[in-house]
């Protein structure tokens, strides 16, 4: 299949998975069907309007060879998620198979409740035999080490690291490309194939000196780069009413609205995107301008 010229603007169509854990605030559902994700930008992603409507990412080869190296995710926590874990590139390679990708993400929270907490790490002094041993045991909790958090706090996950996140938590997630999670505790729900438990990998792949990095909002206010690693830069934007400005995308740039709504402009094209719409802005100079009050997005790409 021939790869067409890509237009500056791709918007992207929402696919939205169902949870345990999940809740209503993605995607209202007459059933009552808790919606945990909304994958919002990745190689499956199906392009919503324009010339090349209904085609994926993958298929227009916009990450470059290969598969779309980015994944990223709306998640509404209504109840805690398993503590898991996820390898780094060398040990999906050992453990997944050839050209699997490790899993190293970051975490935007867009609301937390009061009390809201989540998991990072481990408890500073935990030896990795005592890890393993809670690990083996399901005593996990014992040694993990809990944060509260608050609406608008950025934390970073590197691969190896131990995590979950807990209920009162609506976030934004960007990561590798890579779905391979191991799950080390599940809250003593009922077993099943699709929540099995993956003791002995999280045994191999989980370390005691990740502790998570956690930039608080009254740090960042919610602006700027708030994330730099080896695989993604995620980027704050906050625009007052009718504020506009410029920006460039070096590669291409996922930019999702947040909160509020907002036009973004690119080679004579204008989308206007509503809280939680996603587009993919080819490379290029393009602006984005709050409509009808505030606004704040997001914005991931690769790192230069």
């Amino acid at each position: 299949m021939t790869t067409p010229t890509l237009p500056r603007l791709l918007p992207l169509t929402p696919q939205y998975r169902e949870r345990v854990w999940g809740g209503q605030r993605l995607h209202p559902s007459t059933s009552g069907t808790p919606i945990g994700e909304a994958w919002i930008a990745y190689g499956k992603s199906v392009v919503s309007g324009g010339p090349l409507q209904g085609r994926t990412l993958d298929e227009l080869g916009v990450g470059g060879p290969g598969d779309f190296p980015l994944l990223i995710k709306l998640l509404d926590c209504a109840d805690w998620l398993s503590v898991q874990v996820h390898p780094n590139d060398a040990q999906a390679e050992a453990m997944v198979g050839p050209g699997m990708r490790g899993k190293t993400e970051a975490w935007h929270l867009l609301q937390a409740a009061p009390g809201a907490e989540l998991l990072a790490g481990v408890k500073e002094g935990v030896t990795q035999g005592q890890l393993t041993r809670a690990i083996r045991n399901g005593t996990v909790l014992e040694v993990a080490e809990r944060w509260p958090v608050a609406t608008g706090d950025t934390v970073f996950i590197p691969a190896g690291t131990l995590h979950a996140l807990g209920p009162g938590l609506l976030l934004y997630e960007v990561q590798q490309s890579s779905d391979t999670t191991y799950r080390v505790y599940d809250w003593d729900r009922p077993a099943s194939s699709g929540r099995a438990l993956h003791l002995e990998e999280s045994v191999a792949v989980t370390r005691t000196d990740l502790h998570g990095d956690l930039r608080p909002q009254r740090q960042t206010n919610g602006q700027g780069v708030l994330v730099r690693s080896e695989y993604f830069v995620l980027e704050g934007v906050r625009l007052a009413e009718a504020e506009a400005v410029g920006r460039q995308a070096e590669g291409f740039q996922i930019v999702t609205v947040t909160a509020g709504r907002a036009e973004l402009t690119a080679g004579g094209e204008t989308q206007r995107l509503d809280t939680f719409q996603t587009i993919l802005v080819t490379a290029g100079s393009y602006s984005l301008k709050a409509v009808g009050g505030e606004a704040t997005l997001l914005a991931a790409k690769l790192p230069d």
